[in-house]
């Protein structure tokens, strides 16, 4: 059994994300993807089995989207696939690839959706909300 993250160190959901994954007893392939971008077949296969748009998967804030004019109604999706690739930081993340699928893990706790194996402990998000109890079942919020 495998499973993947495309994890970005430097953010909070992506840390949160592998930080339930291991909750799971599941240590997983972690691709830092700003430093090894997957190609683009990799990434077309991603968003297409996450059930995502291109235009949901791509990252707006924080990255050159507008400057690169990605906004424009007139770019193609292959022309949007080409400058994740090229931009790799216009990736949104994090996706998780397991046996049960794939999901642009956004917010972390969607990850839960896919894991193969259930939580193991307590576990709370870096922003203090916890998510899982000292019973391992998921914090009902709201």
């Amino acid at each position: 059994m495998t499973v993947t993250i495309y994890h970005n160190p430097g953010c909070g959901t992506s840390r949160n994300t592998l930080g339930l994954i291991r909750n799971a007893g599941i240590e997983p392939v972690i691709i830092e993807y700003l430093k090894h971008p997957p190609d683009q077949a990799v990434l077309v296969d991603l968003i297409i089995k996450s059930g995502l748009s291109v235009h949901d998967a791509i990252r707006q804030r924080g990255t050159p989207y507008l400057e690169l004019g990605l906004d424009s109604p007139s770019k193609t999706k292959a022309e949007l696939f080409e400058m994740m690739v090229a931009h790799p930081i216009l990736i949104n993340r994090p996706f998780v690839v397991t046996p049960l699928g794939v999901r642009l893990c956004r917010p972390s706790e969607l990850v839960l959706d896919i894991l193969p194996q259930p939580q193991r402990g307590a576990f709370t998000k870096e922003d203090g909300e916890r998510m899982i109890d000292e019973h391992a079942e998921r914090v009902k919020h709201g």
